[in-house]
């Protein structure tokens, strides 16, 4: 990685993903490997500190079988090979399906632009956002997305129709997962749980999206 006072964005990784009984801190340590030796770290414990103060960073909550991430880390477009490799890594930890927030805040940007002049100036970040899913199989990731869908198609149409008008549009939504999958038992990737196409976002798409910070 190069000197982070060179690397153009700000990088923040943000979800929970459930794991199984049997996982334990090592497991996960060596799942999230790509990313704490990206942040240049020899552990994950040296590197799970949020970047900012306000930041959780990254935690593995046993009790609960939950690990939770709220992290930045400064980088370069090459961080998207990293969190490619994470994910196919917590596929084989996952309990179940669970989705992964990855947003790019142009860093030159932000220096550029006080607080004032951005509202003026949104198609000039180089900005991204997508969204990841991780599980064990891939009827389990495909139904963390499909529950994502049905819930902002409902949000969005629910400010024009009923409730109960939108069964069909729901219908819909499930006859299109089953196509996928049936589609997808019937190619030779069965045996590799997807990551998932990007979420919506993208550079210029759109007003910036506020930073996870709690």
């Amino acid at each position: 990685m190069t000197n982070e006072n060179d690397t153009p964005f700000e990088i923040h990784v943000h979800g929970q993903v459930f794991v199984r009984p049997d996982v334990n801190f090592s497991a996960i340590e060596e799942a999230l490997k790509p990313m704490w030796r990206y942040a240049g770290a020899r552990s994950l414990t040296a590197a799970a500190v949020g970047y900012y103060d306000e930041e959780p960073g990254i935690e593995f909550v046993a009790r609960d079988h939950v690990l939770q991430m709220c992290w930045t880390v400064r980088g370069d477009d090459d961080f998207r090979q990293v969190i490619d490799e994470v994910c196919m890594n917590l596929n084989e930890l996952a309990d179940r399906g669970c989705v992964i927030e990855v947003t790019f805040y142009d860093r030159a940007f932000d220096e550029q632009m006080d607080e004032e002049d951005m509202s003026g100036h949104e198609d000039a970040s180089r900005d991204d956002f997508f969204l990841l899913f991780v599980g064990p199989t891939p009827s389990a990731i495909m139904q963390v997305q499909r529950d994502l869908l049905v819930q902002d198609v409902v949000s969005l149409m629910e400010r024009h129709f009923e409730a109960n008008e939108l069964t069909g549009v729901v219908a819909e939504i499930d006859r299109l997962f089953t196509n996928r999958f049936d589609a997808l038992v019937n190619s030779l990737e069965l045996g590799r749980p997807p990551r998932g196409e990007p979420g919506t976002g993208g550079p210029g798409h759109g007003p910036r999206r506020p930073r996870h910070l709690h």
